[in-house]
């Protein structure tokens, strides 16, 4: 079975944190594991990926005729 766990999740969070049940709905997931100690996270871009980014997906240019 995938996804959140849930009864886990909500017990860290009402017991261990102490939050509220509208602190603990109110949080996002991401929100929820910096406060659990969660220091895993993506890495930052790149500048060779944001280049790549770049050019595979340019900005277009609007004119008079199209907003």
């Amino acid at each position: 079975m995938t996804g959140l766990d849930w009864r886990g999740l909500m017990h860290a969070g009402l017991h261990g944190l102490r939050l509220r049940p509208a602190e603990f709905w109110a949080l996002t997931p991401a929100e929820l594991q910096m406060m659990l100690g969660e220091t895993r996270a993506a890495a930052p871009m790149a500048r060779d990926q944001l280049d790549t980014l770049l050019r595979d997906f340019p900005d277009q240019m609007k004119d008079d005729a199209n907003g």
